[in-house]
């Protein structure tokens, strides 16, 4: 086996992580008027965005080089699974609108995908 999958995997997620959340930096205005109570904690929006937006560039890092970063592929399903779960959760108490649960469903199949990447990527030897 060949580590072409986790090339594909984690290249694609990288971009289109990159793509969904970057212009989230310049629509925190649009997004306070649009959430009811608006955005109280501008850190934690900001926080999350940041942190977020780094995790797709270990993303395109572990597409440049798979086998010897294979070891945080595990760690990297873990984060898609940390957004998907709350949001199924309070998808499930009512919290939040099922079109929220169908957004945060591609981080579930991304977390699929890296697992997977993760068990046909060869192991590092040397």
């Amino acid at each position: 086996m060949n580590a072409r999958t986790a090339r594909l995997t984690f290249g694609l997620a990288g971009i289109y992580g990159l793509i969904v959340l970057v212009p989230f930096f310049f629509l925190e205005r649009w997004i306070a008027q649009a959430t009811p109570g608006g955005l109280t904690h501008v850190e934690y929006y900001y926080g999350f965005l940041g942190a977020a937006t780094v995790m797709q560039l270990v993303y395109l890092a572990i597409a440049r080089d798979p086998v010897r970063l294979r070891p945080l592929m595990p760690l990297c399903a873990l984060a898609k699974t940390a957004f998907f779960l709350p949001v199924l959760i309070l998808w499930a108490e009512g919290r939040i609108p099922a079109a929220l649960l169908e957004f945060a469903s591609i981080d579930a199949l991304l977390a699929a995908a890296f697992v997977h990447a993760w068990r046909v990527t060869p192991v590092e030897r040397g």
